[in-house]
Order: C-alpha cells, then sequence, then structure tokens
C-alpha cells in the first residue's frame, strides 16, 4: 500500500498520480457494484440480506470515493495555479534583475573591490 499524499506537502506530479490511482480504483469499484447488483437483481434479495448490505456498503464508499475524488481534484488545480502563479512572478522577477545588471555598471559592479584590480593589484577604475 503506498503511503498517504499529505495536501501540503505534494507536487502537482503527486497529486496527478493519486487521482490517477482513485479514478482507477473507482473504475474497479464501478464494475464489481455493477456485477453485485447484477447477481443481486437476479435473486431479489430482501433488504436485510448479506449481498444487500454489502452493495449498500459498496454504494457508500463508492460515494466517498467520489468525494475524495473532486476534492483532490480541486486541490490539483489550486496547486497548478499557484505554480503557474510562481513561474510568471520567477519570470518577471528574473527580467528586473536582468534589467537592472544592465543599468547597473555592468557585471563589473558585482565583483568584489579586490577583484576589480588588473593584474598588477592597482584598481582600474582608479587610475
Amino acid at each position: 500500500m503506498r503511503e498517504p499524499i499529505s495536501r501540503d506537502s505534494a507536487s502537482p506530479r503527486e497529486l496527478a498520480e493519486a487521482t490517477r490511482r482513485l479514478d482507477s480504483a473507482l473504475e474497479r469499484l464501478e464494475a464489481a457494484c455493477a456485477a453485485k447488483v447484477s447477481t443481486a437483481t437476479r435473486g431479489a434479495p430482501d433488504q436485510g440480506s448479506p449481498v444487500a448490505l454489502e452493495l449498500a456498503a459498496l454504494e457508500s464508499d463508492r460515494a466517498r470515493l467520489a468525494a475524495e475524488l473532486d476534492v483532490t481534484r480541486a486541490r490539483e488545480a489550486e496547486l497548478e495555479a499557484a505554480a503557474a502563479a510562481a513561474s510568471q512572478a520567477l519570470g518577471r522577477a528574473a527580467a528586473e534583475v536582468r534589467a537592472a545588471l544592465g543599468e547597473g555598471e555592468g557585471e563589473d559592479a558585482l565583483k568584489p573591490d579586490n577583484e576589480k584590480t588588473g593584474g598588477d593589484g592597482v584598481n582600474e577604475e582608479a587610475a
């Protein structure tokens, strides 16, 4: 069994994989429910029979899993939107840094004073 995924620490890729696994589990559950319904309706069991109780439990599980899937998909959409916003903000910040470097004294302005000297130890800007 896989480790549970925390909503706060899950990456979009992990959420997408969890969503895929949940979809697959729901499909299998629905197929099992359909088979049980088919079998149960042939024998027309009463409401208290083991088959009817198991069917009710399966339907309850399916409803719970569907609700969890909806929450997971909503969280995935939130994370994707946050990732897109972060990417845009990072792009803007990088552009601002590039613009600031272009407007300053160039790459030499970022170097410590001891690296601005020429080979003879004299600061080229001061000379």
